[in-house]
């Protein structure tokens, strides 16, 4: 990956490290080559372990003296910093806050607790998660809820051609299997978080433990996709103002607060920022000769032999994908025999509109298959 390539997922890192903190460290690993070193060097080396590379690591193993070592931490930090026209490196200051918070918290960086990985979807970002983190934590769970590329705190390219749904799926495989090196996950993914999120799980299947899915699909263009979904994609490519935070509140059941409104808004303080919400709808396949359906349909048939537990947990008031767990509860044979549930009184976006519900179907859910 080049490096103009990596700084999304960089910042989409330092996304999840402001939401999710110090839930989100790996277990340290020391090579033998290192027991020479002064104990500030292995210190660094442990701190940083879930983002050095093992190049990285060889350079540094390499140098022989303290002041090239200083040399290259000082570096180390510099090209990771998501904003270097501010005088503060704050991707390294968050990083060695969440490093010192699970060291008292874990009494050390290893996090034995369950793994989860929570995806948005169009045009949301991680804030839409607030009401089930804490639940999901406090039952034990290692959360990760990572922004997408183009929303919430994340890195925003401001061209539409700087996103694709290829790109979308490289840029959160590359944060998800080569920084984080999640494993043992439980997924969960509604609306786009489930189109991209499903291309992981099928991609690396060896590093999912179980997977859910509310209001979403994997389509491969072969199916009409309605009035209502067309209709959106023709407003999110021709509407003269796009607020992200009253488009959310349309898709809510439930009327949200002047407040919640803004906070979805907060990120994107003008159209500059909105070219990955505006072109996201697009990028849905919805014909046979779309440039992703072959690699959707290759997605189908991993589902299609996997029996590792699956549930679905659609809500109930969303127009566009209503139905849409019928395929996944007909054909994937780990969904067989699972507790599929409705959640009443849920829009679009279910997290907003019955949270601790939707928190607690997946709480169970592990529980039962654990």
């Amino acid at each position: 990956m080049s490096p103009t390539d990596r700084r999304p997922v960089v910042r989409a890192l330092f996304a999840v490290f402001l939401l999710a903190g110090p839930a989100c460290l790996a277990s340290p690993i020391k090579a033998d080559d290192e027991e020479t070193l002064p104990s500030r060097f292995l210190t660094f080396l442990e701190d940083v372990d879930l983002l050095i590379s093992e190049e990285e690591r060889s350079v540094f193993l390499a140098l022989g003296k303290d002041y090239q070592r200083e040399a290259f931490i000082e570096r180390f930090w510099e090209v990771r910093d998501p904003y270097p026209e501010t005088a503060r490196n704050e991707f390294r200051d968050r990083w060695s806050e969440n490093v010192e918070a699970a060291r008292l918290r874990f009494d050390g960086l290893a996090d034995p607790r369950a793994r989860m990985l929570l995806l948005h979807g169009e045009p949301s970002w991680s804030f839409l998660y607030r009401h089930m983190v804490p639940l999901l934590a406090d039952a034990g769970h290692r959360v990760v809820v990572p922004d997408q590329v183009g929303f919430g705190r994340s890195d925003k390219p401001t061209h539409a051609t700087d996103y694709s749904y290829a790109r979308h799926v490289a840029w959160m495989s590359a944060l998800v299997f080569d920084e984080l090196d999640l494993t043992d996950t439980t997924f969960f993914g509604q609306d786009w978080g489930g189109l991209i999120g499903l291309r992981l799980v099928t991609a690396q299947p060896d590093r999912f433990a179980r997977v859910a899915i509310g209001n979403t699909g994997l389509p491969t263009g072969d199916r009409d996709p309605g009035d209502a979904f067309r209709n959106w994609q023709r407003f999110s490519q021709t509407a003269t103002d796009f607020p992200i935070g009253a488009i959310v509140d349309g898709g809510c059941a439930t009327d949200l607060s002047p407040e919640v409104i803004a906070g979805y808004d907060a990120p994107f303080p003008d159209d500059t920022y909105k070219a990955g919400a505006r072109i996201w709808p697009s990028y849905v396949p919805t014909t046979p000769d779309d440039a992703e359906a072959p690699a959707n349909r290759a997605a189908w048939e991993v589902l299609q032999a996997w029996r590792k537990p699956f549930l679905c947990c659609f809500s109930d008031q969303d127009p566009i994908t209503g139905g849409g767990d019928k395929p996944f509860r007909q054909l994937v044979p780990g969904a067989q025999g699972q507790p599929h549930t409705t959640i009443e009184g849920g829009g679009p976006f279910l997290q907003e509109d019955r949270g601790p519900e939707l928190a607690r179907v997946l709480i169970d859910f592990i529980a039962a298959t654990g």
